[in-house]
């Protein structure tokens, strides 16, 4: 069984999402691409969630396109996009897991074998195989493009959260509701002692509240350090540019790698 994150991401665009959340995410996405000239790149976005970083791409001259394997976020793009000046008319989207073959034989066909920048932000460790994720993800890079994603650090808890993210998959809705109770505050608190900062000040034009379910019943669940995504990337011939490590030990490290010798 797996977490609805559709259903989350739509409750998110249609209930949070503010035309401040979408400046924020506006911002720390430039910081994440720095150096990147996005103009007439193409752009591909798996697990593109609530859309908003496919927007901003669009938004930045990209020719983008989008993957996610629950059908919701489809309509949490649309949802994104009222939030934006351009329309999701010319963002093609393909529903189905980057596991599936056929799923990377069509984002193939739609753009002729590889893309410019392949972005996954906090998504491959959800797929329930993430070294092969990965692997596709590399395969859709083209020389000299940019593979970008987020992955969960490895720290000595990540078993105990990831038995937490099987319960909360395999509960019913009541108790789902009461493991959200109950970890809120603890994981505002973590977060806070770690940071010095208020959780509830969100990067990426996130929502802390919707992140905690995400981060409470978000199953299947995997994690790796900086060390090992880099010695496992290198080998599909992409070189890391930078790491940036998560600001709290459970949290996402961010990478971008370069495809240099394809």
């Amino acid at each position: 069984m797996q977490f609805d994150f559709g259903k989350n991401w739509l409750d998110f665009s249609r209930k949070a999402l503010t035309a401040a959340k979408v400046t924020q995410a506006q911002t720390d996405f430039e910081k994440l691409f720095q150096g990147m000239d996005l103009t007439g790149k193409t752009f591909l976005d798996i697990g593109f969630g609530q859309g908003l970083s496919l927007l901003i791409a669009k938004q930045k001259g990209s020719i983008v396109i989008g993957c996610d394997v629950n059908p919701k976020c489809q309509e949490a793009l649309q949802q994104t996009a009222s939030l934006f000046s351009t329309g999701t008319n010319e963002i093609p989207v393909i529903i189905g897991s980057i596991l599936d073959k056929a799923v990377l034989q069509q984002l193939k066909i739609n753009d002729n074998q590889q893309f410019d920048i392949v972005h996954s932000w906090g998504v491959l460790h959800h797929t329930g195989n993430m070294q092969y994720a990965l692997q596709q993800a590399a395969s859709l890079v083209k020389e000299n493009g940019y593979l970008v994603i987020s992955i969960y650090n490895r720290h000595w808890t990540s078993p105990i959260w990831r038995i937490i993210k099987w319960l909360y998959c395999h509960s019913p809705s009541l108790l789902q509701k009461g493991l959200i109770y109950l970890f809120y505050p603890i994981i505002w608190l973590a977060k806070y002692l770690v940071t010095g900062k208020n959780p509830n000040k969100m990067t990426r034009g996130m929502d802390f509240l919707y992140n905690v379910v995400d981060w409470v019943g978000g199953y299947p669940y995997e994690y790796a350090s900086i060390e090992e995504i880099e010695l496992l990337l290198n080998k599909q011939g992409l070189v890391m540019v930078k790491a940036i490590p998560s600001q709290v030990p459970t949290g996402c490290n961010e990478f971008v790698f370069n495809n240099t010798t394809l």
